[in-house]
């Protein structure tokens, strides 16, 4: 039987690692998705933390394992590792239902951007009137 992470690594060792490399470790371990409540529980007691700091830790952590590679969302707030996902199995199912077709019939009415496009072009015109007068760069 593998041994725990807090028989792996001395206390300097867990507080010198980072929450993410935790996390990492701690899913390894565990060998199957867990939830984020949970991972955050699990190093916020390797690390030793308060409730306080636990709550004032929980946002940064999740943004780590959010845009650190070897993580994958596999449900909601359900993290595993990526390694243990073909591609196409890492889409939340939940975000895919509500994904829009490239293909969809919709027609933008194309009045909707007239006003605005005539209304840009005519601030343009104007400020560069403006900046020619206020900083003396005339055409020759």
């Amino acid at each position: 039987m593998p041994e725990s992470l807090a028989e792996k690594f001395s206390h300097d060792e867990v507080q010198e690692t980072s929450m993410v490399d935790l996390a990492h470790h701690i899913l390894e371990e565990h060998g199957e998705p867990m939830l984020y409540q949970k991972i955050m529980e699990e190093v916020a007691k390797l690390k030793g933390f308060s409730e306080a700091e636990t709550n004032r830790l929980i946002a940064q952590l999740y943004t780590e394992i959010n845009i650190d590679g070897r993580f994958v969302c596999v449900g909601k707030s359900l993290w595993g590792l990526k390694r243990w996902y073909p591609l196409e199995e890492t889409t939340d199912s939940a975000v895919a239902q509500h994904v829009k077709d490239d293909d969809s019939d919709e027609v933008l009415d194309e009045g909707l951007f007239a006003d605005e496009h005539e209304e840009y072009t005519e601030e343009k015109d104007s400020d560069e009137e403006g900046f020619d007068s206020d900083y003396g760069v005339h055409d020759s």
